[in-house]
């Protein structure tokens, strides 16, 4: 209806390289540097909208990722940067990640015939302190919400109470403090954990049982083992054997805890993992190994000696720390980044 005029809908890429940078993108006569995006079309979703701005604007033949943020703006008195609009309408903001993409698709980058638009590739800080407000904290949450697996809820660029990511830790404390937060927000805004469980096999010889993944760094060796599937209320000891039947084709009940190992980078969820006694492998059950190739590329056994080119710093701490139990009696140790 005229007197009800609806939100403009828009779309936006956080475009990533392989090396993390974020793709900005400055056209003369606009004053301000924007992230790829524009208003939806007609009957387009914010998906379909975003990938054919990528298309005609940038020649880049991609869908749009995961959904990182919404962002819900009031009515402007005037346009608004990156997104026009007319006054009086508000604007509905959908963030969604777009790549990263290789190094030999992001120098590709072209634009239209007679357009001047300059793409920069820039480290996130980089990015958030050229873009202007709102862009610069619609980016910066995106991006917490991309490194912590979760959600970003806005309103003009500020996380909402109760919004999964982006939310600063000392405006949630304050906030859970004060009382002011209803159970449903408290839940979706307290930190977030990853739950993992690996077993420690060794052979009759001492040599311990690594596995070389399909995915990731497939330079990193790892202990066998996965991710807990704790919405499915799978207990750490069940996903440790669950794991170590689908990746080598073994059903062997793990042993005691050995260890429980707490890890954790500024900005991203903590990653627990809980360690078990696999006891000693003969050689006939070595041989009967059958590794899931969707998983793992191989396996094999090394000395505690070969670790250190095989594995990481923390996880080569984890094992050590593990073997020691192991032999001793101890434990389970408490463990953080492999370190007692």
């Amino acid at each position: 209806m005229p007197d009800r005029p609806s939100p403009l809908v828009a779309a936006t890429g956080v475009v990533l390289d392989t090396r993390g940078r974020v793709l900005v993108l400055t056209t003369p006569g606009r004053t301000d540097p924007e992230l790829p995006g524009g208003a939806v079309h007609d009957t387009e979703t914010p998906e379909e909208g975003l990938a054919r701005v990528l298309r005609e604007g940038l020649d880049l033949e991609l869908p749009a990722g995961r959904l990182l943020a919404v962002d819900s703006r009031p009515p402007a008195t005037t346009g608004t940067p990156g997104t026009p609009r007319p006054p009086g309408r508000s604007l509905i903001v959908h963030v969604h990640l777009v790549g990263p993409l290789p190094a030999s698709r992001a120098s590709t980058i072209s634009f239209p015939v007679g357009a001047t638009t300059e793409a920069r590739w820039l480290p996130p800080e980089a990015a958030c302190a050229l873009l202007p407000a709102p862009v610069a904290p619609r980016l910066r949450a995106a991006l917490a919400a991309l490194h912590t697996g979760s959600f970003a809820h806005l309103v003009d660029g500020v996380p909402q109470p109760g919004s999964p990511a982006g939310l600063d830790p000392a405006r949630r404390v304050a906030l859970e403090h004060s009382g002011t937060l209803d159970p449903a927000s408290h839940r979706a805004s307290r930190p977030k954990a990853v739950t993992a469980a690996s077993v420690l096999f060794t052979g009759s010889d001492g040599r311990i049982l690594l596995v070389q993944p399909a995915y990731g760094r497939s330079d990193r060796w790892n202990l066998p083992g996965g991710g807990i599937d704790s919405d499915l209320g799978e207990i750490p000891r069940a996903a440790a054997r669950r794991e170590v039947h689908e990746e080598l084709g073994l059903d062997l009940a793990p042993g005691r805890l050995l260890a429980v190992n707490w890890s954790h980078k500024p900005g991203r969820p903590a990653r627990i993992r809980f360690l078990y006694d696999g006891g000693v492998l003969d050689a006939p059950t070595l041989a009967r190994i059958r590794l899931d190739r969707a998983e793992l590329l191989q396996w094999r056994t090394v000395t505690p000696a070969e670790l250190p080119s095989l594995v990481k710093p923390a996880l080569r701490r984890q094992i050590t720390a593990c073997l020691t139990a192991r032999a001793t009696g101890a434990g389970p140790l408490e463990l953080h980044a492999g370190r007692p």
